[in-house]
């Protein structure tokens, strides 16, 4: 009998891999009043994430599956810091925590006493999430980005924006993202993999550039906790 969906470790790889390209361009950048062209907005966007040496943001998922028609939402905290570390803590409906370095990736359920580990080189389903982790990526050679359409605002005056990976590997076709209208922080992602699964994520009070310690990405699996490796899936 297979795990339930939330105990599955591949799937948090995978997903983690896919959303933190995203989540690393929720930075701040100056406010404007009008609306601008969408090449001043990517600008924009890349400065900040360049500037940006680590953040931390609360963050909504949801994680909804074709196949079952059922939602899974979760709640928490992530954390980020060049080159290459996060730190995903879930704290609602359950406690584990995503831990990323340049050496490992671990998924840790403390209620079932199960650490799941994986070589951090194996996380990303192509180099595009790499160069991002190391802050090389860049906007417009990663992606063909464009005003979603048939609206490139919503009510509330926030930007839409349509990002397509150059980069088939990643097993996603399109990034739906939400910028916000004042700051131009991207408040919103939603993407959809090869089955129809969507995930969405929200993201608010992003605090930047506090000098987070590097041991907020090590992880110790506490005695009596079970350590299993994942193995690598092309």
């Amino acid at each position: 009998m297979k795990k339930p969906f939330s105990r599955q470790p591949l799937h948090f790889f995978q997903l983690i891999a896919y959303v933190g390209v995203m989540i690393l361009f929720a930075l701040a950048a100056q406010g404007v009043t009008a609306w601008p062209p969408l090449d001043d907005v990517i600008v924009k966007m890349q400065e900040s994430y360049e500037n940006t040496q680590d953040f931390e943001a609360d963050f909504l998922q949801e994680v909804t599956l074709k196949a079952m028609k059922r939602t899974a939402r979760e709640e928490g905290t992530v954390y980020f810091k060049k080159p290459k570390m996060m730190l995903w803590h879930y704290t609602r409906p359950a406690n584990k925590k995503i831990i990323i370095n340049p050496q490992k990736t671990w998924l840790y359920l403390p209620e079932d006493r199960i650490a799941y580990l994986q070589p951090a080189e194996q996380l990303a389903p192509s180099q595009l999430g790499i160069r991002f982790l190391t802050g090389l990526g860049n906007l417009q050679n990663d992606f063909d980005l464009r005003y979603t359409e048939p609206h490139p605002v919503d009510s509330q005056g926030n930007y839409l924006i349509t990002l397509i990976p150059r980069d088939s590997r990643t097993g996603i076709a399109k990034f739906f993202l939400t910028v916000d209208g004042q700051h131009f922080r991207i408040i919103q992602c939603r993407f959809a993999d090869p089955y129809g699964n969507t995930t969405l994520l929200r993201l608010k009070n992003i605090k930047i550039n506090n000098n987070l310690p590097e041991s907020l990405f090590s992880f110790t699996p506490p005695l009596g906790v079970e350590v299993m490796s994942v193995p690598f899936q092309n």
